[in-house]
C-alpha cells in the first residue's frame, strides 16, 4: 500500500525539519494517531471473531462513505444539497473515524484545491514527500487549528460548530456502542466468541488505522501513481485500486478537474461507490440537486489522450 512509497531518507528528512521548528513540530508522542496505531495492536489480546470482523466491515464501510460522500463531496465541494438533519448525520459519523470535524477537514481540503502541488499546499508529495503528504502533515501542530475564511458557508450551523468543538464526543458514542454491542451479543449468544473489548478493538481501533490510511492515500498515492485523463495543473492521477478502498475517491485525476461533481467516476467502469449510494439516497429523499460532470468535461475526456505513468 502506501507505505511502499515511503523511504527511509524522506522518514529523516520529515522529522529533522519538523523538529528543528516548533511550530512544525512531529508530535509522535501525544497524538491521537499515534496512540490510535498503538492501541490497535489490541486485537491481537482480545482475540478474533467472524462477528468482530463483521463489525470492521461496517465501521469501515459507514465511516468511509461519511467521509468520500459528506466531509467530501458535501461540505467541502457542496456537490449535492441535503437536510439540516442528515447534514449533521453526515458531520457526526464522519468525525467518528477521528480525523476531528468536517468544518477544520473541509477547510484543509478547500486550501488544497487552491493550491494543488504548489508551494503553498500542505500535503503534497510533489513540494514534499510521501509520507508528508500521507500522514506527515496531520501530525504537525501548525495545521491543527481551523481556518475560518474558507468555511463561512458552514459557520453558520452551529451544530457544525458544536462538532469540530467536541470532535471527541461522536468518537466516544462510536466506542460506546461498539462496546454495548459485543457486551450484550457475549451475554445472549456466547458461541459468536466475542466480547464488548473486542468489537471495540476491530470495530473501532483497527477500523480507524484503515481508514486512516485509505483516505491518507488520495493525498499521497493519487499524485504520485496512476493515470491522467485531463492536463491538469498539478499531479492528481486516477488510481482504479485506490478507489475501490475509498469508495470512489481514487479517480482523483477526474476529480481536480471538476471537482464540483458528487459523482468522481466518470464512466460506468470507474467504479464510484458513494456516488451509487447517494442514488439511492435521492431517490429516498435525502439527498438532492446531486451534480455531476457537464457535457463540456466529457467533451475534453474525448479529445484527450490517457498519460499513463511509467511508475504505475
Amino acid at each position: 500500500m502506501a507505505f511502499l512509497l515511503i523511504r527511509m531518507q524522506s522518514v529523516r528528512k520529515i522529522f529533522s525539519h519538523a523538529f528543528q521548528d516548533e511550530d512544525n513540530r512531529l508530535l509522535m508522542a501525544s497524538s491521537p494517531i499515534f496512540i490510535m496505531h498503538v492501541l490497535a495492536l489490541g486485537a491481537f489480546f482480545t482475540g478474533f471473531s467472524w462477528v468482530a470482523l463483521l463489525a470492521l466491515v461496517v465501521t469501515y464501510s459507514v465511516r468511509v462513505f461519511a467521509l468520500t460522500a459528506g466531509f467530501h463531496r458535501y461540505f467541502s465541494h457542496r456537490a449535492f444539497k441535503t437536510s439540516r438533519l442528515f447534514q449533521f448525520v453526515l458531520g457526526w459519523v464522519g468525525t467518528s473515524s477521528a480525523q476531528l470535524g468536517p468544518m477544520w477537514w473541509a477547510a484543509n481540503h478547500r486550501h488544497h484545491h487552491q493550491h494543488s502541488d504548489k508551494e503553498e499546499d500542505i500535503h503534497s508529495p510533489v513540494v514534499k514527500d510521501a509520507f508528508w503528504a500521507h500522514i506527515g502533515w496531520v501530525l504537525c501542530r501548525a495545521y491543527g487549528e481551523i481556518q475560518q475564511d474558507r468555511i463561512k458557508d458552514l459557520n453558520k450551523y452551529p451544530e457544525l460548530r458544536f462538532i469540530d468543538r467536541f470532535h471527541v464526543l461522536p468518537v466516544l458514542s462510536l466506542i460506546l456502542v461498539l462496546y454495548i454491542c459485543g457486551t450484550v451479543l457475549n451475554a445472549y449468544f456466547p458461541g459468536l466468541g466475542t466480547s464488548g473489548m473486542q468489537f471495540v478493538m476491530w470495530g473501532f481501533f483497527v477500523s480507524t488505522v484503515l481508514v486512516y490510511h485509505v483516505t491518507f492515500c488520495v493525498n499521497s498515492v493519487t499524485h504520485i501513481i496512476g493515470k491522467k485523463r485531463f492536463k491538469t495543473d498539478d499531479e492528481s492521477r486516477n488510481s482504479w485500486w485506490v478507489a475501490l478502498l475509498t469508495f470512489g475517491e481514487g479517480w482523483h485525476n477526474n476529480h481536480h478537474r471538476w471537482p464540483f461533481s458528487a459523482r468522481q467516476g466518470m464512466y460506468w467502469w470507474e467504479l464510484d461507490l458513494s456516488y451509487l449510494v447517494l442514488r439511492g439516497l435521492e431517490r429516498l429523499g435525502l439527498v438532492w440537486d446531486l451534480k455531476v460532470y457537464p457535457e463540456k468535461i466529457y467533451e475534453e475526456a474525448r479529445m484527450q489522450p490517457l498519460e499513463v505513468d511509467p511508475s504505475s
